[in-house]
């Protein structure tokens, strides 16, 4: 079985993908050793920032940073008007879902979810039933995570609710 993979900076002929070439003259400017420190501080900045998750039952340990690319992934701005406006539809989707949990439940009315497995959640939160949020606002950051499928095509993998602890170190680490 052949394997292959969508190269984010090269195209199937071994050329640098347009949107990549000022990046690409960089990358092949800066020494592997300056690239190799960077990423000992990236590492280093994300543990003493705490930005890690836990991975329970491996024997290696359950904190684990979060994994981290210090390579950018540039997407052409044409891709990104589309993946974009996907994006704005995945996170008011997941406020609408939200929504719907704390008010009507039709969802689970419907039998789609079942009532326990919202309900009995720990981060389900009693206190918020039938409390109206400005424009139905839930979740104010929300992560998507982007792939390629198989026709090389940028697509939303997921979407989830970010905690409060997680934006505050999104955006300490963004400045």
């Amino acid at each position: 079985m052949i394997c292959t993979y969508y190269d984010e900076m090269y195209d199937g002929a071994g050329q640098v993908r347009p949107h990549y070439r000022e990046f690409a003259r960089w990358l092949a400017d800066t020494p592997a050793e300056l690239l190799a420190q960077r990423r000992r501080e990236a590492d280093l900045l994300f543990h003493r920032a705490g930005i890690t998750f836990t991975l329970y039952g491996d024997e290696q340990g359950t904190e684990r940073l979060i994994p981290f690319d210090t390579i950018p992934r540039s997407i052409p701005a044409s891709e990104w008007q589309v993946v974009e406006r996907g994006c704005i539809q995945r996170v008011k989707a997941l406020n609408m879902f939200l929504a719907d949990l704390y008010h009507e439940q039709r969802i689970i009315k419907a039998g789609i979810i079942p009532a326990e497995q919202v309900l009995a959640n720990e981060q389900y939160q009693l206190a918020m039933q039938g409390l109206n949020l400005h424009r139905d606002l839930y979740s104010h950051v929300s992560g998507v995570d982007l792939v390629r499928d198989g026709d090389a095509r940028t697509t939303c993998w997921k979407t989830t609710c970010v905690r409060p602890a997680a934006s505050a170190i999104c955006s300490k680490t963004a400045r």
